[in-house]
């Protein structure tokens, strides 16, 4: 019977192989996409003039400085805190009313220019044109919905209406329609579609399928988006009061103007209170649709 030996070779005398170098392959890519991005940018700054650097010179320090000292103490003078509380009902009151129609205006726009939702796409036909000319006019009229910023609606509706929230109400109303209505859409198409598709094809309305297909997968960023808006419907109102709106903007143009930094101050803190509920309310629903 023959033995056979096996000699293991000694990891001492095994060659050593270098490490490749380590090596980013999108390192050019990132390169020239930050140069390109650099050279974007960089006529935009000049042509903004944008010179941060002349913030730190010892005369505007001394002139910011004296600027926000007059802020403090926030104003607690009894019959102002009664206007403050009136304002921010306004400026509440106009921020969900406006939300509320800018909803009623975007939901059935972007039922229509939704393309996951499109019978027309399913087969062939002269119905196929139509959806797609159908669809294409829904979102240019929300593009126009949007195309033109909430306070130049506000100035037109001001001058038609009067002063008042009413002019805020539907200057919110028309441009958030028209941002609504685009995200909503854009949402339902970036979800799976899969089961709206299904549910189109075996018959059902456009309507099972959107509330059965996509809004089960889409609740939570559509509530959340619409909390959101809300929260901007809230900024914009206090904007829109510089221009004769109502609500907190109108009584912050009015201290600003009678130089009481502490009135400002305290419509402010208020201002913040505002967008903290928002964000509180925003993560109760979506921990509700979770």
């Amino acid at each position: 019977m023959t033995s056979r030996t096996i000699t293991a070779a000694s990891p001492a005398s095994a060659p050593v192989v270098a490490a490749p170098p380590l090596r980013d392959p999108a390192a050019r890519r990132r390169v020239v996409g930050a140069l390109a991005a650099l050279a974007i940018a960089w006529p935009t700054l000049q042509l903004s003039e944008f010179q941060p650097w002349q913030l730190l010179t010892s005369g505007n320090l001394a002139v910011i400085g004296g600027f926000l000292a007059a802020f403090w103490p926030p104003s607690l003078a009894p019959d102002f805190l009664a206007l403050l509380g009136r304002a921010t009902l306004e400026t509440l009151a106009m921020a969900t009313a406006g939300t509320t129609l800018a909803f009623v205006i975007a939901v059935p726009l972007a039922f229509v220019a939704t393309r996951a939702l499109s019978v027309s796409r399913l087969g062939p036909g002269p119905g196929r044109l139509r959806g797609g000319i159908v669809r294409r006019t829904a979102r240019l009229l929300l593009m126009g919905l949007r195309a033109i910023p909430e306070i130049v609606w506000a100035l037109l509706f001001v001058r038609a209406l009067g002063l008042g929230p009413a002019a805020g109400v539907l200057a919110l109303a028309v441009t958030y329609g028209g941002m609504l209505g685009k995200v909503y859409a854009e949402i339902l198409e970036s979800v799976d579609n899969r089961p709206a598709q299904a549910l189109l094809e075996s018959g059902s309305s456009r309507a099972a399928a959107l509330a059965y297909g996509l809004l089960p997968n889409a609740a939570q960023e559509l509530a959340s988006y619409t909390v959101y808006r809300w929260e901007c419907a809230v900024r914009a109102s206090v904007v829109m009061g510089f221009v004769g709106a109502g609500g907190l903007g109108q009584l912050m143009d009015q201290s600003m103007k009678m130089l009481n930094g502490g009135e400002a101050c305290s419509i402010l803190l208020v201002f913040l209170a505002l967008v903290l509920l928002a964000d509180a309310l925003s993560n109760g629903l979506r921990r509700l649709l979770a």
